[in-house]
């Protein structure tokens, strides 16, 4: 017996090794792989946020083109705008990013708060150092990027130096009763709520440092549609790992306590709001309740057979629309002189 226990053992190790290589050639070989290998090269810019947190950002393109600001999501950093970045900047546009606290290049927060309030502020921070009294910039957020933005406006002037607004993937309440990563039936929402709490968005625990089978099928389920290549999955795998699961945590935390719909009615400039039709973090429905509450719905876009991450998943798609907001942005301008 104890014989066949070890040829199992031995088998079963054979067997997730040979998974294993499987996967990485999977993603090795991915067109996409090499391509996201390619980071655009910005300008540096090193900002402080209201409560002395050391924040970077990059400006790309001309110096002259319309500025476009882009604030990324959970866990992630600038590089999930590499698609977009390209495709503004040969357009002519701006384009100015920025990591928010605990995230990508940027410090923790000297605060040790992470909340959507202290978010806002990092918004502020790149708005104060990177735009001009006369510009109005678009100003576009992914998932809690999206949510940072909406934070900001309840506390500033909106208009004075943004023209319009993109939010992308998002909510901005009830995150954790609407999503469908842990789909049970509606009598089990208070056990939904604590799993998706501790187990998705409040967990502190570590992921692993190399991709495997497993957690590349998680982030797919969890975070991407159908669309979405090896490569492209693998590439924001990284980020999540590179993320300090304490920073993880916190925000995740955060957002699930987040209301922030009162504040929408700030957002007097024209307003996209994007959804993933598959999106299971951020479904539609948050997208739809969104539009409904702005006072300047400029579109309301709901991208098909696309998940939680459309910076990847439908780049042309995002620039299109950043594009057109830039175009929106403009004709209020004219309009208000």
């Amino acid at each position: 017996m104890r014989r066949g226990w070890l040829a199992a053992a031995i088998a079963g190790a054979g067997a997730a090794a040979a998974a294993q290589l499987l996967h990485m050639r999977r993603v090795a070989r991915d067109p996409n792989r090499a391509d996201l290998e390619q980071l655009p090269r910005g300008r540096p810019v090193e900002l402080r946020s209201a409560d002395g947190t050391r924040l970077h950002g990059d400006v790309f393109g001309p110096a002259e083109g319309h500025g476009v600001v882009l604030v990324h999501g959970w866990t992630e950093n600038t590089t999930i705008w590499i698609y977009v970045i390209r495709e503004l900047t040969a357009r002519g546009f701006r384009v100015i990013c920025v990591d928010l606290r605990g995230h990508g290049k940027s410090d923790p927060a000297a605060s040790d708060e992470y909340s959507l309030e202290r978010f806002g502020e990092d918004v502020e921070a790149v708005l104060e150092a990177c735009v001009t009294d006369s510009e109005r910039v678009v100003l576009a957020g992914h998932s809690l990027g999206a949510m940072a933005i909406v934070a900001w406006a309840e506390h500033h002037d909106v208009p004075r130096r943004v023209g319009a607004v993109g939010l992308l993937n998002t909510g901005i309440g009830d995150l954790v009763a609407e999503h469908l990563v842990v789909p049970v039936p509606k009598f089990a929402k208070a056990i939904n709520e604590a799993i998706s709490t501790r187990l998705v968005l409040g967990s502190p625990a570590p992921l692993p440092r190399v991709s495997t089978p497993i957690s590349h099928f998680l982030i797919r389920r969890f975070a991407f549609g159908p669309t979405a290549t090896p490569a492209q999955i693998a590439f924001f795998e990284r980020m999540v790992v590179a993320c300090s699961p304490r920073v993880r945590a916190d925000s995740g935390i955060a957002m699930s306590k987040m209301e922030l719909h009162h504040a929408l009615p700030q957002l007097t400039v024209p307003t996209m709001v994007m959804a993933g039709e598959k999106d299971r973090l951020t479904p539609p429905s948050h997208a739809r309740r969104i539009a409904g509450a702005l006072p300047q719905l400029h579109r309301l876009v709901v991208l098909p057979e696309t998940g939680h991450m459309g910076p990847l998943e439908r780049p042309h798609e995002f620039a299109s629309a950043l594009a057109e907001l830039a175009d929106a942005a403009a004709n209020t301008a004219a309009v208000a002189a």
